[in-house]
């Protein structure tokens, strides 16, 4: 996959030098409900994932792309296609932005812009969706951003800290390309 450039920012695929980073999101426990983690990565494993990010999206059937604002480094974010299925021609879709700061600067828009893009036009997908916990107002406001639909609602869906809570299923369809 070549990479992707918005008007401030670039998805790319996953480098080598991106192993710290990689491995700070995966093991940042205050992430780790949305990302649906339950156990800490270790560099090794990390390493080995890169090691095979090579694969295309039909072979791997996800696809982990970096999020930065010039072409090669540093990495901000991922955006995720996971659950490719080619048969449904559908993939989930997952955004995490690191920094606090980053977060309020359009960055993930213009990354999901670009995702929703490629997904629809080079993956000819006909349809996206996102898990989004229904406490989560800003990654709702996101994806309602760009069209997807609350589709429904898993009761009791995620177990954190102690307490059950409510998880909810956005879809986009593709009407554009």
């Amino acid at each position: 996959m070549k990479t992707l450039k918005g008007d401030n920012i670039y998805i790319r695929a996953l480098e080598p030098n991106d192993l710290e980073f990689v491995y700070a999101i995966e093991n940042d426990q205050s992430i780790w409900e949305v990302s649906n983690t339950h156990t800490p990565y270790s560099r090794f494993l990390v390493k080995q994932y890169l090691e095979n990010a090579h694969q295309d999206i039909y072979e791997a059937k996800q696809l982990r792309l970096a999020i930065c604002q010039d072409q090669d480094f540093p990495a901000l974010g991922l955006i995720d296609l996971f659950d490719f299925d080619p048969k449904n021609n559908r993939a989930g879709v997952g955004i995490v932005i690191q920094d606090n700061e980053n977060r309020k600067q359009n960055i993930g828009s213009e990354a999901l812009a670009l995702l929703i893009e490629y997904a629809f036009f080079n993956l000819n997908l006909h349809q996206l969706y996102a898990n989004i916990g229904t406490e989560n107002e800003a990654s709702k406001a996101l994806f309602t951003k760009f069209g997807f639909e609350m589709i429904g609602v898993k009761k009791d869906w995620t177990f954190v800290n102690g307490k059950y809570k409510d998880e909810a299923i956005f879809q986009l369809i593709n009407t554009k390309f």
